[in-house]
């Protein structure tokens, strides 16, 4: 039976489900993983009733406390979520006196109680909703049911700014992602994928990083497409310093998208748990240039593990900002160079990038005899008939006819009752590709 996947795409069938990107609606859980929860059920108390597809408002102050509490990606307290929920978990590291939770190190929850007692949810939604944005939970329509594929890793919220609706925007996107100190080069590439997909109508998800990242940001914006920054600090905490207009930028036309509450910082692993959630939300990554050590490979193996698509730019084999992806083109990731090659692997049935030609040369286009006299013409001096039809291995009244198309074609000159080859250029022209 036909149905949509989670991603929004048709499927054929039940065989459908398992391909790359195609997953069931509902919770999955990613490789190792148990399989997590994403819709809670509601507290039996009275009071206001939360608004269809929205998690009810206890859950959710509980959930935005913990996202000042618990460190992006840390499965041991995601499961701890798991397994309690996320008001009790709160009030366990609310209360001093409370039991740890099952398997909790005493020297953990007492790091993790520091921070409870700085946690203020209720002030921090006041202030992401002053920002015109939001906290969205897992169960909530917003919620990108794809990020469930992260197990206990998932996000426990995200704080959000934008009008846009974030798991619409997510079922048709792309991470491009690369070195911060990217060459030239590399800002060019990002910047017209970037275009190019925005162009085909798929969000572009990058973390406004320098580099390759404010350059896919860019040449998004600029091809007045929809872009997704996930960054890895408060949505209002805007990082780096020289992208704060950039940032802003994308929060006005797109989605500025963070685990982190408002004001929170970015510290060295937080940068590497935020590429978890990039490669999650989207349908495929794309890295662009890379060293062999780089959080854009991370970002890219993670992708590789939650099965989506994984994909590199090749550059110059020179270049150490290109080595990191020539080392992942060796391994399961595809080449790709432009917008079309993308949506080719992450797109429906029917994506197709256009079939790929060089040059066309005018002596492609004659037919097989012609192409034989042409050939048996020296090149220099003259040679008559004769000589040709010997060569060309063709009757003569043939090779003079040959030789008449070709003379009106501009290949050859007659100087008398001898051929002789014409100078003139070849090239008709071919396509040009990547703006050059």
């Amino acid at each position: 039976m036909n149905g949509i996947d989670a991603w929004g795409f048709a499927t054929d069938g039940p065989e459908s489900a398992g391909k790359h990107g195609d997953r069931t609606p509902g919770p999955t859980a990613g490789p190792g993983h148990a399989m997590p929860t994403t819709t809670e059920p509601r507290p039996a108390t009275a009071g206001p009733q939360p608004a269809a597809g929205e998690a009810p408002e206890p859950q959710r102050t509980a959930r935005a406390a913990l996202t000042r509490i618990l460190e992006p990606g840390d499965e041991t307290t995601g499961r701890w979520l798991r397994d309690m929920g996320p008001e009790a978990l709160w009030r366990t590291l609310s209360d001093d006196d409370a039991d740890l939770p099952k398997g909790a190190g005493p020297a953990k929850v007492a790091g993790l109680r520091l921070r409870a007692a700085r946690a203020r949810p209720t002030a921090d939604l006041d202030a992401v909703t002053a920002l015109g944005g939001r906290f969205i939970c897992p169960g909530d329509d917003e919620w990108p049911g794809q990020l469930d594929d992260l197990g206990d890793a998932r996000p426990i919220g995200l704080w959000v700014r934008g009008t846009a609706n974030l798991r619409l925007w997510a079922l048709r996107s792309v991470a491009v992602v690369g070195a911060r100190a990217c060459t030239e080069y590399g800002a060019h590439l990002a910047a017209t994928l970037g275009a190019g997909l925005a162009d085909r109508g798929w969000t572009v998800v990058s973390g406004a990083a320098y580099g390759v990242d404010g350059a896919a940001h860019r040449g998004t914006l600029a091809a007045d497409g929809a872009t997704i920054a996930v960054m890895a600090s408060g949505v209002d905490h805007p990082y780096p310093r020289g992208h704060t207009e950039l940032i802003g930028r994308i929060a006005e036309q797109g989605l500025v998208v963070a685990e982190l509450p408002p004001g929170d910082h970015p510290t060295r692993s937080r940068f590497i748990q935020r590429n978890r959630v990039i490669a999650a939300l989207t349908r495929g990554t794309v890295v662009v240039e890379a060293e062999l050590r780089s959080g854009s490979l991370v970002t890219a193996r993670r992708a590789q593990t939650l099965g989506r698509f994984t994909m590199g730019m090749p550059g110059p084999v020179t270049s150490g900002l290109s080595a990191g992806v020539h080392q992942l083109l060796r391994g399961e990731a595809a080449v790709v160079t432009d917008a079309d090659e993308v949506i080719e692997l992450v797109g429906s049935i029917g994506d197709l990038a256009p079939e790929r030609h060089g040059q066309t040369r005018i002596r492609d286009l004659l037919d097989p005899v012609a192409a034989l006299v042409l050939e048996a013409l020296p090149a220099r001096g003259t040679a008559d008939t004769g000589h040709l039809a010997q060569e060309a291995g063709a009757p003569r009244e043939v090779t003079r006819a040959k030789l008449f198309e070709l003379l009106s074609l501009g290949f050859v000159q007659r100087c008398g009752d001898r051929w002789e080859l014409a100078r003139r250029a070849e090239t008709t022209g071919g396509s040009r590709r990547g703006g050059t």
